[in-house]
């Protein structure tokens, strides 16, 4: 038993390096100096650590304006989402109303179709809208998302019925029970789907590379694809904009891991 116990240890542990050797190895080149990562073998540490790849990025090429773009439709977006994904969660679980369940199943059934068909014909919406080039174009895939639907819903299906019917008895309207019977219960779940919500948004290239044509609005991940074409040799500094992007998204993850974990396995109990 105790064999079994440290081979699995020893197997995790293994794992768990696997997994973050890339991002350690990351990390380390984006304080090499230019072409240092190049050699044959790579090094593993730099020789003489340095900060200049990261002054070049904020102050050359300016990436704190795409930082600070990147943080405010991850924002606009995990607000929104929650917004409009929490009430519609708890009506399909607890609300009765013509054609509730088909509609469910509808959205249910529409989770298998990728979202690269769909992104055309938004455009063309969009564009003749004119929100094409604008924040509000790029926020609109986040505004009620299906999965964020479905997991709030089965998060809400946990909630005794004679508990909001005690509340409606009372005198209670639907959005009074909402605030503050439904959302103190649903914390977990809603903390877990706006990290997915702010993590997906800040991770997404191919929607705002189509939506977003002005280079100023650009988000981080587009705007270091940009940077990468001009820079294709220099791989220290396309590390240091990885680091950039990857640093504060990995610190909110681990902040809010326990809330994370806990929500999902919640919301997967009850069907």
């Amino acid at each position: 038993m105790m064999l079994r116990r440290w081979i699995i240890t020893l197997l995790a542990a293994l794992v768990a390096l696997v997994t973050i050797a890339p991002l350690l190895w990351m990390l380390s080149v984006s304080f090499m100096a230019p072409g240092e990562a190049s050699g044959f073998p790579p090094p593993l540490f730099p020789a003489n650590p340095g900060l200049d790849n990261y002054r070049t990025l904020f102050g050359s090429f300016g990436i704190g304006r795409f930082l600070a773009n990147s943080l405010l439709v991850s924002t606009l977006a995990t607000g929104l989402a929650l917004l409009f994904t929490v009430p519609a969660g708890y009506a399909f679980a607890k609300l009765r109303f013509r054609g509730r369940d088909a509609t469910f199943r509808l959205l249910v059934a529409a989770l298998v179709v990728p979202g690269q068909i769909g992104m055309l014909p938004l455009f063309l919406e969009l564009k003749a809208m004119g929100l094409v080039n604008s924040y509000a174009g790029a926020l609109v895939p986040w505004l009620a998302g299906i999965f964020g639907i479905f997991l709030v819903r089965q998060y809400c299906l946990s909630i005794p019925d004679e508990m909001l019917e005690a509340a409606r008895i009372d005198g209670a309207s639907e959005g009074q029970i909402l605030r503050r019977i439904v959302l103190p219960i649903l914390t977990p779940i809603v903390v877990t789907l706006a990290l997915f919500v702010f993590l997906s948004s800040w991770n997404d290239f191919m929607w705002p590379l189509i939506i977003l044509a002005d280079q100023d609005l650009y988000t981080l991940p587009v705007a270091l694809a940009a940077m990468s074409r001009q820079h294709v040799q220099d791989n220290e500094l396309m590390m240091a904009g990885a680091v950039v992007t990857t640093l504060p998204v990995l610190i909110l993850f681990l902040s809010l891991q326990r809330f994370y974990l806990s929500g999902l396995l919640a919301g997967s109990v009850k069907g």
